[in-house]
């Protein structure tokens, strides 16, 4: 065992890789706009595993990001929404992702550059 797998995680740097996880964000930016039912949220997600939207889905509603709303009518209903932590949370890494989109053509002239040097 090495000394990082020896020491647990400090819990802020565990929310943030909740938070800034591949679909934990694209989860919260899907649920800015409104409340989703599980299928809807996976459709607007694109190529995430019905497993991996399941589990992203938990672990953000265990943080206390996302409201699970489970109606009991048949079929069965659930509907997820942010809660206020979540909608912050959700602002902030939706203004990360916009920097990203905007930037994106100076990373890619960087990473020309970088690679270039290379060879």
């Amino acid at each position: 065992m090495t000394m990082a797998e020896s020491v647990p995680m400090c819990p802020e740097r565990l929310l943030l890789e909740h938070v800034t996880s591949r679909w934990g964000t694209l989860a919260l930016i899907a649920l800015l706009d409104r409340p989703h039912r599980f299928g809807e949220l996976r459709r607007e997600i694109g190529s995430v595993s019905e497993k991996m939207l399941t589990q992203t889905l938990r672990t953000l509603e265990r943080d206390g990001l996302v409201h699970r709303d489970a109606k009991p009518v048949i079929p069965p209903r659930v509907d997820y929404s942010l809660t206020a932590l979540g909608r912050e949370a959700a602002e902030q890494v939706r203004d990360l992702a916009h920097w990203t989109e905007r930037r994106m053509a100076a990373v890619e002239r960087s990473r020309g550059a970088y690679d270039a040097a290379r060879v």
